[in-house]
């Protein structure tokens, strides 16, 4: 092989997931979520705050979105919606860490974990979309005048 082929293959295998970038960034979490459904829930997606992984319920501890099976309003189960999609195509993006800030249940029993990549949160990214809301203890409000929590 020429310097060029090598170094060319050598690139194209940190591009690839699984491969040299994910490991070196430290996140090995891997799955490909689908939204819940009828059948057991194992690795699935329930809103844009909470999946199951590997059989476990995890509510996304940094942050809180819309809620979308007992919304307040029509705006909240769009706004909702988008935030559970959104949430999906993040997680299916490659590679994740699920790291332990605080508590490791809330009151209902669920992990309560924050999902980075490449040490970046990935609620955080939701916040920044204006899909979700940093975590203040409580939920917002998602149907005021101004659409925001």
């Amino acid at each position: 092989m020429t310097r060029i082929a090598i170094s060319l293959a050598a690139a194209l295998l940190t591009l690839l997931p699984g491969t040299a970038s994910s490991t070196t960034s430290g996140d090995r979490e891997r799955a490909q979520f689908e939204p819940c459904g009828a059948s057991p829930r194992i690795t699935c997606i329930v809103d844009g705050d909470t999946f199951w992984y590997g059989g476990t319920k995890i509510r996304m501890a940094d942050i809180n979105t819309p809620e979308t099976a007992q919304a307040a309003c029509a705006q909240e189960a769009a706004l909702g919606l988008r935030a559970k999609q959104r949430l999906g195509q993040l997680l299916n993006a490659g590679p994740f860490t699920l790291e332990v800030r605080g508590r490791e249940t809330d009151r209902y029993g669920r992990a309560l974990r924050v999902v980075t990549r490449k040490g970046e949160s990935l609620g955080a990214r939701l916040e920044a979309e204006g899909l979700a809301e940093h975590w203040k203890g409580r939920r917002g409000n998602w149907c005021g005048a101004s659409g925001g929590a």
